[in-house]
């Protein structure tokens, strides 16, 4: 009977919890002070974790604190091996995640527009439905 949820996504889930603690409470690097672990992959063969990673402030603060937090990844990953009870404790790659940066960028797009929208009234003329041409009749005697 298979389980509800795999092996993989329960150590997906139980990685980042673990990696969100240390991060928070072991490391003391200031360039990763405000990061987020936002999702964690773990390949198949539990050998290596893909950790992504998002961070208030400018990208090259982000890639500042990927790059730190790989700098940092042997003691994290030693860090887990006393906390987790893994056969293998995987090698971790810190990578950023744009796809909050990205969702920001477009809300941001998307209040501008309507701003815009707002700030230009539109005229009962210009939102009328342009009129139809008159077609000339056609006769119906159904020969073609």
């Amino acid at each position: 009977m298979p389980r509800e949820f795999s092996r993989t996504l329960r150590i997906n889930a139980q990685l980042q919890r673990e990696l969100s603690s240390l991060i928070r409470e072991q490391l003391t690097d200031p360039r990763v002070a405000l990061v987020t672990v936002t999702h964690v992959s773990v390949s198949p063969d539990m050998r290596n974790a893909r950790v992504s990673v998002s961070q208030l402030g400018s990208d090259a603060e982000l890639k500042a604190a990927a790059k730190a937090l790989n700098g940092a990844a042997s003691l994290l990953r030693r860090a887990i091996g006393k906390s987790l009870k893994l056969r293998y404790v995987p090698m971790l790659r810190f990578v950023t995640d744009e796809a909050l940066r990205e969702g920001d960028r477009i809300g941001s797009l998307i209040r501008d527009a309507t701003t815009r929208d707002r700030a230009h009234p539109v005229t009962p003329s210009e939102a009328a439905p342009p009129k139809a041409p008159k077609l000339p009749p056609t006769s119906d005697d159904g020969e073609g």
